[in-house]
């Protein structure tokens, strides 16, 4: 038979020069046409859930610039989230003359501040003495510090309650410092039970062992104490840390409720979260209660505002490190 001839091989035609540039070029395009519509979506998402979030928080502050029939005509429209109509700061004016909150919110100011600020000290020192210091137990002892975050504070709320009530304080009188049995009624009962903070103590010990231990053993060698250490070298280097744990632990103390209902009976010595209450006792007067709510909310914004970078930059090493 004949042999069939064969079929000549087509080879593809050779792309030009200006083809063989010009595909990658649209590869790069596409690509970075895809990051640049999933950078605009998940903007618009954050856009959306912020403006979800914040509506609670601007309904309540433009209430609070209305009076009561403007505030529940408008709860119906979009007028709710505006701040249309007739404005004032009566509400605000008036919230100092139905209840003390001046006493309040300095209450709170004092209250907060010892909290953080001892519980800046305390709890970075113990952070310190577990990630940087050698000793037997020190894995034992934060494995029990962290439990402790499982144990509701309600739970332990009336036993603690009965400890501070046989446990000694000291007052200021005339003739000098008073001691006396019985914490209740105090500033201190409302501070000491909440310095030692088990998150902040992670956080520190966390942070403390990212630090390169050389640098204890090269200040130990020029004859620096464990203080010296902590005090000249990782403290100045822990910023953002110290920023996280000023803010978690000012947010519980700032909004405590539980605690100095069941502890101050003196309307002297309570708390902003506490005198909300007493707007309802009274006739409630919801642009009163608006502007109350916006005085007690915005401090705790302002600050997170200030340090929200080093929150953020703390909490992302942490989540790294994990």
């Amino acid at each position: 038979m004949p042999e069939k001839p064969e079929k000549p091989h087509t080879l593809a035609a050779p792309r030009s020069e200006a083809e063989a540039v010009a595909a990658p070029e649209r590869v790069r395009h596409g690509r970075a046409a895809t990051r640049r519509r999933s950078r605009v979506l998940t903007y618009v998402g954050l856009v959306l859930a912020a403006s979800v979030a914040a509506l609670p928080l601007l309904f309540m502050i433009v209430s609070s610039l209305k009076k009561d029939s403007q505030i529940f005509a408008d709860l119906g429209s979009i007028k709710a989230f505006l701040p249309v109509g007739s404005l004032s700061l009566d509400n605000y004016t008036g919230v100092f003359q139905r209840v003390p909150a001046a006493h309040f919110l300095l209450n709170s100011i004092i209250v907060t501040v010892g909290i953080v600020v001892l519980g800046l000290v305390v709890n970075s020192l113990i952070g310190f003495a577990i990630a940087r210091m050698r000793w037997r137990g020190k894995g034992i002892v934060l494995s029990l510090v962290l439990a402790t975050l499982m144990v509701p504070f309600e739970t332990i709320a009336v036993p603690l309650v009965y400890w501070v009530a046989k446990l000694p304080t000291v007052s200021w009188v005339e003739d000098g410092f008073l001691l006396e049995q019985g914490m209740l009624n105090t500033y201190q009962v409302q501070i000491l039970p909440f310095v030692a903070n088990a998150l902040a103590i992670f956080l520190f010990a966390q942070h403390f062992s990212d630090i390169p231990k050389e640098i204890d053993e090269a200040a130990r060698v020029d004859g620096a104490s464990w203080w010296t250490i902590y005090r000249r070298i990782i403290v100045p280097l822990s910023g953002p840390t110290f920023a996280t744990v000023a803010i978690i632990t000012m947010l519980p103390a700032w909004n405590s409720y539980l605690w100095p209902l069941m502890v101050v009976q003196d309307e002297a010595l309570r708390p902003v979260s506490v005198g909300m209450q007493y707007f309802f006792q009274l006739n409630p007067v919801w642009g009163e209660i608006m502007a109350y709510g916006t005085l007690i909310t915005l401090p705790v914004l302002i600050i997170f505002v200030l340090f929200q970078r080093s929150f953020v930059a703390s909490l992302a090493g942490t989540a790294v490190k994990g």
